[in-house]
């Protein structure tokens, strides 16, 4: 099947399930070829023949795979214009009186060093597409402490800041690079504790995906959107810090030289 060469080209990881899969869908319908990637290999695969996409299996904590991955789907669809950092793992420990060390490393690395190496991945790709969109899903939890979870607190923190400082990098070529901070989403991230819920509500993954669809076309780089049920999604407003007495700028650092 030939496309044209400017139809737009999205990647979406953990993007087989959840709101990953419904932000597929949702770009799809939009007329975008979404490159659906995702450790379940079958769940990618039935997802991407639905939305005439492409399946891509991939472990998101590895910087060679996930490489991978991106040159795969730039390829197929020539061209890459918006890349969704979806994928995501809770803690499942207090991470305070407790530590399982192998369960932190993976928390880490889906939450985190998936995020950097998407990113890092992603650039190049957008800049030969002359600019593009990087979301990546952080959470509420990256805005306000989730007392329960601290592991995933400090995880979806980091993105929140990564992005926040890569975002004042990349905007001037013409890459916005923004957070995604839902509230509780009805997804299977939660499923072993949704009886604790009772009735507070919660999102359902379509909920994100209409706040990942403003942010596509509203969305400014650095921001952090909040999402939560019966709200408006918008930009979350940060309070400055105050800066040193002498009212001096703040150096403007750069590690190349």
């Amino acid at each position: 099947m030939s496309t044209p060469q400017n139809t737009p080209v999205a990647l979406v990881t953990g993007g087989a399930s959840g709101i990953g899969e419904a932000v597929s869908r949702r770009l799809a319908s939009r007329g975008v070829r979404v490159g659906v990637v995702d450790r379940d290999a079958v769940a990618a695969s039935r997802l991407a023949s639905e939305i005439d996409g492409l399946a891509v299996s991939c472990d998101v904590t590895s910087q060679s795979a996930l490489n991978s991955a991106f040159g795969e789907v730039e390829t197929w669809g020539g061209r890459l214009d918006v890349v969704h950092l979806n994928a995501g793992s809770v803690g499942g420990q207090s991470g305070i009186t407790d530590l399982d060390v192998e369960a932190y490393r993976r928390v880490v690395g889906v939450n985190v060093d998936h995020v950097v190496f998407g990113l890092t991945a992603a650039v190049p790709a957008l800049r030969r597409a002359g600019g593009g969109t990087i979301v990546a899903t952080a959470s509420l939890a990256g805005l306000v402490p989730l007392p329960g979870d601290a592991i995933y607190t400090l995880t979806k923190h980091a993105v929140v800041g990564y992005v926040r400082s890569a975002a004042a990098t990349l905007g001037p070529e013409g890459i916005r690079a923004m957070a995604l901070c839902p509230g509780f989403a009805d997804t299977a991230l939660i499923a072993h504790v949704k009886e604790q819920f009772g009735d507070f509500p919660l999102l359902t993954p379509n909920d994100v995906a209409d706040a990942v669809d403003d942010m596509l076309e509203r969305g400014e780089p650095g921001e952090c959107w909040y999402v939560q049920p019966g709200r408006e999604p918008g930009p979350y407003g940060f309070r400055g810090v105050p800066g040193p007495r002498t009212g001096a700028a703040p150096p403007s650092l750069s590690w190349d030289s």
